[in-house]
């Protein structure tokens, strides 16, 4: 080899060598990124019943690590499907309660103080357009959704919405038990983001 060619030939090297490193660390950061499809993958691959013990607490760790990881349109989707219903029917009333304190969106409680804030017509109406939010979301193969008509559950019964609207969302909330908790954690999320967003009127002062 000239000795003249020589650096060139190690500088290549070098960049060919830095290259398939970049190159590689992509591929491991993308595969090891948490999507909703990888969730609701796990969630149809993991039998909830046939666990206990430390494998059972294990599972639901990781079923709310991959959730916290979720954007909030990916975590909308994620629930979209059937398997989230059998998972949640599965659990114990503690393991919803400590599942819900664990995937909450950090600023809820700020919201939700916020929320109580707004004259009762605003309250009633980031609630009517949060519920039509995620019923869009529902019915929308596009984002993991079954089209309409299909077999997934309601995102807030009739009942539950009204309640929520008529007993103050805050107060409903802290006294509901897990199960209400968990039926209303989307909608709470909902109305964060609308919230965040200006969509509606911020608190009179």
């Amino acid at each position: 080899m000239n000795p003249r060619q020589k650096p060139l030939v190690i500088a290549a090297a070098v960049l060919v060598g830095v290259w398939v490193l970049a190159f590689g660390g992509y591929l491991i950061a993308k595969n090891a990124k948490v999507t909703s499809e990888k969730v609701r993958a796990y969630l149809a691959k993991t039998d909830l019943a046939k666990l206990q013990g430390d494998a059972r607490a294990k599972a639901l760790r990781k079923l709310a690590d991959d959730l916290n990881q979720l954007s909030p349109e990916d975590r909308r989707n994620a629930r979209m499907d059937r398997e989230w219903d059998r998972w949640f029917k599965e659990m114990n009333d503690q393991e919803k309660g400590d599942f819900i304190a664990a995937t909450l969106p950090t600023g809820v409680k700020q919201m939700l103080t916020a929320f109580e804030q707004l004259p009762p017509e605003k309250r009633q109406k980031a609630i009517t357009d949060s519920v039509k939010r995620l019923r869009e979301a529902r019915d929308d193969p596009a984002n993991g959704g079954r089209g309409p008509g299909g077999d997934a559950p309601p995102p807030l019964s009739p009942e539950l919405e009204k309640r929520a609207a008529a007993a103050g969302l805050g107060a409903f909330y802290s006294q509901s038990s897990a199960q209400t908790k968990a039926e209303l954690a989307p909608l709470l999320e909902e109305i964060q983001r609308q919230m965040e967003s200006g969509r509606h009127m911020r608190p009179v002062r």
